[in-house]
């Protein structure tokens, strides 16, 4: 027993002595370098390398991929977030990079200049993985070039010289990095996964410059050089993309089915994929249909599918629609919308499939809604944004003129009945009213049901599902529901026999009965179910009813304009003229109807009726412009004298030269003339602006708010509308400043309308005495006020008491310059002010 603990304790002596001796960085002996080796890789390393991992893993879990664009060869999303000094994105990363700094500092064992350590350049490797994984890419350019400056010799310099390409990568050093992965590769004893990556990073490079040619055959090289299953399968898919997109879908196919044949031994995400991107390739002439059907019929049915279902049913909406069977189509196109969550490109090809139909079948308001959400589910500014955005502004014109015509259509139909024909059809409407109101009674009872038994669909109406749906009691909500039914009806009863019976001797609360009666009684004779509400409303009064007809008018003529023009509906085009010519409009707009609709015919090849319109115009309207251009062919709009376009360039240079009483007077012709023609919104738009010039802000504030009303689709009408918004809000508090404070200055003469003659020898002889008094820099000019005034005006003066110095000089030169004593000095501002307001009598 002695001799044995003797023996222990001699044992943890040399144990003792054994770790002392080694522990020591500064020796070189076998023993200190495998110690350190040793504990460096088994323990710190070790653990390091779990934490990085598992970062990793994690990092690889919550990166989405965008697999309508080429895959990045690595799973990392780059944050432009901002980290403060000593801060982790990633606690994972941080720990590994502790690990491999404490590997480094408690192990390293650089003697004489040289590391003895074997494993101190995993660590320096463990530290710039870590870096680059947690997004500080500079700080993990120095741990890989520490490498190859310290460590020439290791086994990994290899390894880190990919690395270090990567970061250059990441910092957009691109061609750098192209240049020494291309020398790497010219090695010959590189390990395989080395060759593997290098390729990869090479031809992510290439894809970052956009040379898709140069980098697919070092695409295929990684993929054939790589150990790794998972990135084996990701790499075939960029190989399959690049095909794709340098058109060669034969090749393409192939690489696909590389993955395909893969199976579980990558990721499921690949191999499904795989199958999607080869089955977009499928040609739909010569492709067998039946098998291609059957095999998406497979993938659907398979449960492992599940998660990838939204693209699954596109695949088949698309199947169905390049086969004409559209209502199938549109079913899947719905079902693949409802499960596309994260697939924001993939939503969007569904919700634009739907908006397609829904315009063929001229259902625009729902066509907008889908275009809508096609563009919720694209970037902004892209080429595709940018086509849907300009489609859905065409389709909310047609919108807003659809509604206005069937509104006052529906108006106009009701006017022209009996009054009795008036309470039936409102009756009609008021009962569909009341189904609609139980309908959606029931409707929120079902939700209510659903959602107490966890989401299960049940309904009160039809047959019960789920397990505890079997028993309608079971539910306390419906319960609830049923008694709250049950009391508005039959008041409070006791649970006994024959508790209908109303002279039986019952203890019923007709106080509280009779109180929910007044209830439902309230509830049931609300104004919306009483034809009285509704008659109410009609127009009365003639001037009422033809607005009414007017503008259902112009509805109609608008929309076969657009129809036209915008989409080539031709049919749809000829259908709202035609209905239009039925509604015997004015002959302002009937003229120009039955000119669109000739156009409209020719271009439908309908030869018969748009001869039988030529004949129409040139016999009843011989003497109109369109008639002209009918008997005339080789004239067109653009040249004829008559034109509107013509007219309104010559009304617009009249405007210029400050002719507005003129120009008002044509303005209220042509627009008269031209109504229904699409430039009358601009002939409005002028009007208003002449207008204010001749009254001043208060009328151009109603012209313009006109305009806006009026014309709200047109660019005139929203350009009116934003004038309302902005502009007019701003003059509207434009106020004369008493205290003339200001930059520049104005001399201001004022004149009668009449006294032109006197006008234009002042402004001669202030321009004369402008030129010998050597004040070039100023200008002067005659203005309009109103339409009774007149200015001249002097403008550039630095400060008032020049403009009155300068008024001097021509006073006391009276016989060189005629004069007259009526002037004031204005400052910029307030002579814009007093020329939007006309209030120039408050100048002194």
């Amino acid at each position: 027993m002695v001799l044995k603990k003797h023996f222990k304790y001699i044992l943890s002596l040399v144990v003792v002595a054994f770790v002392i001796t080694s522990c020591s960085r500064r020796k070189d002996r076998f023993l200190n370098r495998n110690f350190h080796a040793v504990t460096t890789k088994y323990n710190i390393l070790y653990n390091g390398d779990i934490a990085f991992q598992s970062g990793k893993d994690a990092l690889i879990e919550s990166f989405y991929d965008d697999y309508w664009n080429i895959l990045p060869v690595e799973r990392m999303e780059v944050s432009d977030d901002l980290l403060l000094p000593g801060t982790a994105k990633n606690p994972n990363f941080e720990r590994a990079e502790e690990k491999a700094v404490k590997a480094i500092q408690k192990h390293s064992m650089n003697i004489s200049g040289k590391e003895k350590n074997p494993q101190a350049d995993e660590a320096y490797l463990l530290l710039g993985k870590a870096r680059y994984f947690d997004q500080r890419f500079i700080p993990a350019l120095e741990a890989f070039n520490y490498i190859l400056y310290k460590y020439p010799a290791s086994d990994k310099i290899n390894h880190a010289k990919v690395w270090r390409e990567k970061v250059n990568i990441r910092l957009e050093n691109t061609e750098l990095a192209i240049k020494n992965l291309k020398r790497l590769i010219e090695k010959e004893d590189i390990e395989k996964q080395d060759v593997s990556d290098a390729h990869a990073m090479l031809a992510q490079a290439y894809i970052n410059n956009k040379h898709l040619d140069s980098a697919l055959p070092h695409i295929k090289i990684a993929v054939d050089n790589s150990k790794d299953k998972e990135v084996k399968g990701r790499l075939g898919y960029i190989k399959g993309q690049l095909y794709n997109r340098l058109g060669y879908k034969d090749s393409a196919n192939s690489a696909f089915d590389e993955i395909i044949k893969l199976k579980r031994k990558t990721l499921r995400v690949y191999y499904i994929n795989a199958h999607v991107a080869k089955a977009r390739n499928f040609d739909f002439e010569k492709g067998n249909k039946l098998e291609y059907s059957e095999h998406l019929d497979k993938l659907i049915a398979n449960r492992e599918n599940r998660p990838y279902l939204d693209k699954l049913y596109n695949l088949k909406a698309v199947y169905y629609q390049e086969g004409g069977i559209d209502s199938l189509a549109q079913d899947y196109y719905n079902k693949s919308v409802r499960l596309a969550n994260k697939d924001k490109y993939l939503k969007s090809l569904d919700y634009r499939a739907l908006g397609d139909y829904k315009f063929d079948a001229t259902e625009y308001k729902l066509a907008g809604a889908y275009y809508d959400s096609t563009m919720l589910n694209l970037k902004k500014n892209t080429k595709e944004f940018r086509f849907f955005k300009k489609k859905r502004d065409n389709l909310k014109d047609v919108i807003a003129y659809e509604d206005e015509a069937k509104r006052n259509d529906s108006i106009i139909k009701v006017l022209n009945y009996t009054d009795d024909e008036r309470i039936a059809y409102y009756e009609k409407h008021i009962k569909f009213l009341k189904q609609q109101d139980s309908l959606k009674k029931v409707v929120e009872a079902n939700k209510l049901l659903a959602a107490n038994l966890g989401g299960q669909t049940t309904q009160l109406n039809g047959k019960p599902s789920g397990p505890q749906a079997s028993f309608y009691f079971y539910n306390p909500n419906t319960i609830a529901y049923g008694k709250n039914e049950f009391r508005k009806q039959w008041g409070d009863r006791k649970l006994e026999d024959n508790w209908r019976r109303s002279d039986k001797g019952v203890n019923i609360d007709f106080g509280k009965e009779k109180e929910e009666a007044k209830v439902v009684e309230k509830l049931e004779e609300k104004d919306i179910y009483k034809p009285e509400f509704y008659l109410a409303q009609l127009p009365t009064e003639k001037k009422q009813i033809d607005s009414i007809v007017k503008k259902r008018n112009f509805a109609y003529y608008q929309l076969g304009l657009i129809y036209k023009q915008k989409f080539k509906e031709y049919p749809l085009s000829a259908n709202r003229l035609e209905k239009l010519i039925k509604f015997k409009p004015a002959e302002r707009l009937e003229l120009p109807a039955k000119y669109q609709l000739y156009k409209v015919y020719s271009e439908m090849n309908n030869s018969a009726r748009q001869e039988s319109i030529k004949n129409d115009i040139i016999t009843n309207y011989p003497s109109s412009r369109y008639a002209e251009i009918l008997r005339n062919p080789a004239a067109t709009l653009s040249v004829d004298e008559g034109s509107p376009e013509v007219i309104y360039n010559k009304l617009y240079k009249q405007f210029e030269k400050q002719e507005y009483e003129e120009v008002l007077e044509l303005l209220e012709k042509y627009i008269l003339q031209f109504e229904g023609e699409p430039i009358v919104a601009k002939y409005e738009f002028l009007k208003a602006t002449v207008i204010g010039k001749i009254q001043g802000f208060n009328a151009y504030k109603k012209a313009v708010n006109y305009v806006a009303l009026n014309y709200p689709n047109t660019d005139e009408g929203k350009g009116a509308q934003q004038l309302m918004q902005k502009s007019i809000p701003v003059l509207e508090k434009l106020v004369i400043n008493k205290e003339e404070t200001g930059r520049s200055y104005k001399l201001v003469y004022v004149f009668d309308k009449d006294d032109t003659e006197k006008a234009d020898k002042l402004q001669e002889a202030i321009n004369k005495g402008l030129k010998e008094t050597y004040r070039n820099h100023l200008k002067v000019s005659k203005d309009y006020y109103s339409s009774n005034k007149q200015l001249v005006v002097v403008h550039g003066f630095i400060t008032p008491e020049l403009g009155k110095n300068f008024h001097y000089y021509l006073e006391e030169n009276k016989k060189k310059y005629p004069i007259i004593d009526n002037y004031k000095i204005l400052s910029s501002h307030n002579y814009k002010t007093v020329q939007i307001h006309k209030n120039l009598d408050l100048i002194p």
